[in-house]
């Protein structure tokens, strides 16, 4: 017997158990996202033969691509499929587009990364979407519940970061590739499982029309999502198309937006515009952050030492995996600290936090600049000190990340949250296209071709990010009252 809502929310203890349902599903997906985000770079330039400023761009555009999926998928997940058909429709073509990719690499890369961008802005929203509904509007323990997923998922990204650069740079792309739909697979299968237990969460808005329209409007969404795959497949390979259709979306979003949140009351008017603070602040800390996958990537493979505190490490492993790994660790700790600080009076409110997260990220970008004073003669720098700076820099994502979805739940009316949940993903859209072009200005800033001229290129620009992050973390640290004023009664 499916449970009802109220009895989902009504629950005991810290968690409710349909959160660790979520948190498995998405655990699989994050294992197929971060295992394939971790080897695209490596597997253009390597396999490819991209240019490394070509494959910045590359990357950028299939990241910006992918999260502004997750904003068309939540409002279609909002209006018409709900979140469980969306989730469901979204691991498929994941999938498939992974199998596609593992039947040949090199043939086929493009058409399976066309499948991976529209299966994920289907299925991506919809679970952080479905982890707020478990908790009434008022319910403290959310912030808690968000912790704990944040945390989880970082499992998938672990493994998936290692696994698939592993399996791709020592054995066969091809294995790299099937690793992704096969665990991509298995959260499919856990969620069918399982999904009784979310009783009527995520079922579909249009439970009040007859079955027949719904239907129709279902199949409709299906549909206009596998025509547009041509088009998507043209603007990916052809980078120059991604800047119009960026700037396209960025403006038809912020309209959606602004005429969603005129129809609200004066209190949710004030509560959403300082929801957009949080985007917006969340897309400037990904434009720095997201040189993970691109230009650090390429750094990681060409200009670190193979050893961390003595014993053999492929870098690259290393620059995918660290910061899942240290948000295991540290994420509960965090959380504790927040809970001490707040038994005292002072615990630092959200844009507080935002603030000190920037200031991190500022710090960590600081010490990757320092990796040239560590380098040798061949260009090469210290492993330890890279992995050091993720950890830096995990602290900084912590102090965004998990609070960053929970906050967009507390300052949205219910029948907003995937839209309002798709746009904190557009903001990273955002800042992955302009990791994308940042990284591929570190690239043409290497006039050189040696691996000391691109150390000293690379590090520079890591030098002036560094900067921009330090002056984010001020600005936000000083607008900390007036955000507060718009949040009214939201912590």
């Amino acid at each position: 017997m499916s449970l009802t809502l109220e009895e989902i929310q009504d629950f005991k203890g810290k968690y409710p158990k349909q959160l660790w349902t979520l948190f498995t599903v998405e655990m699989w997906e994050r294992f197929c996202f971060y295992g394939m985000r971790g080897v695209l770079t490596i597997f253009m330039v390597d396999q490819l033969g991209l240019l490394e400023d070509k494959a910045n761009l590359q990357y950028g555009a299939i990241q910006a691509f992918i999260y502004a999926f997750t904003f068309i998928g939540g409002i279609f997940a909002d209006k018409i499929l709900g979140f469980k058909k969306s989730l469901v429709f979204g691991g498929i073509i994941m999938s498939i587009g992974n199998l596609i990719i593992a039947l040949s690499p090199h043939d086929f890369f493009y058409f399976g990364i066309t499948c991976s961008i529209i299966g994920t802005g289907f299925f991506k929203p919809n679970i952080s979407s479905m982890v707020g509904e478990l908790y009434k509007e008022d319910d403290p323990r959310r912030d808690a519940g968000y912790g704990l997923f944040y945390a989880g998922i970082n499992i998938g990204g672990l493994l998936g970061g290692a696994l698939c650069v592993y399996l791709g740079k020592y054995h066969s792309w091809s294995w790299c590739f099937l690793a992704a739909a096969i665990v991509m697979i298995l959260g499919l299968i856990t969620f069918f499982a399982t999904r009784k237990t979310l009783g009527p969460i995520g079922d579909s808005p249009l439970q009040f029309i007859p079955k027949s329209k719904r239907t129709l409007r279902e199949v409709l969404v299906y549909i206009g999502a596998l025509l547009s795959m041509p088009l998507i497949f043209i603007m990916v390979k052809n980078t120059s198309f991604t800047d119009y259709f960026m700037y396209l979306i960025g403006i038809a979003a912020v309209g959606y937006f602004i005429m969603e949140t005129l129809k609200q009351t004066s209190s949710y008017q004030k509560k959403l515009i300082a929801a957009f603070v949080f985007i917006f602040m969340y897309f400037l800390f990904n434009s720095i952050y997201e040189q993970s996958g691109g230009s650090l990537s390429l750094f990681a493979k060409d200009n670190l030492v193979h050893s961390l505190l003595g014993f053999g490490m492929d870098p690259n492993v290393i620059n995918n995996s660290a910061n899942s790994f240290f948000i295991i660790i540290f994420s509960p700790l965090i959380g504790l600290a927040w809970v001490g600080l707040n038994k005292k009076k002072l615990e630092p409110n959200t844009i507080n936090k935002f603030g000190i997260g920037f200031l991190f990220l500022a710090a960590g970008f600081f010490l990757f600049y320092s990796l040239r004073y560590f380098a040798g003669a061949d260009g090469k720098s210290s492993l330890n000190l890279f992995t050091f700076t993720w950890l830096v820099i995990t602290f900084g994502e912590l102090c965004l990340g998990p609070i960053g979805m929970s906050i967009i739940t507390k300052l949205s009316p219910k029948k907003m949250f995937g839209m309002m949940m798709g746009l904190w993903f557009l903001a990273s859209a955002f800042g992955q296209f302009a990791a994308g072009k940042i990284g591929a200005s570190l690239s043409e800033a290497n006039t050189g071709n040696t691996n000391m001229s691109k150390l000293l290129a690379y590090t520079d620009g890591y030098k002036t990010l560094g900067i921009y992050a330090l002056i984010a973390g001020v600005v936000l640290i000083l607008l900390s009252s007036l955000v507060k004023k718009l949040m009214q009664d939201v912590k």
